[in-house]
């Protein structure tokens, strides 16, 4: 998931240097979303871990 979101950084990156602004800004979406994503199922086996440790 987090290659997936350098990708398209890098891609944003390059778009945006070479001007094409939609689709740099289509890339960046892309890789918020992605983030956001990886930040909830990183949250939710975080918790779900210390929750499983502590049930025992």
């Amino acid at each position: 998931m987090i290659k997936l979101i350098l990708i398209f950084l890098t891609v944003a990156v390059i778009a945006a240097l070479f001007g094409y602004i939609s689709i740099a800004l289509s890339a960046v979406s892309i890789s918020r979303i992605l983030f956001y994503i990886f930040l909830a199922t990183f949250i939710l086996k975080l918790a779900l871990s210390d929750f499983i440790k502590h049930e025992d």
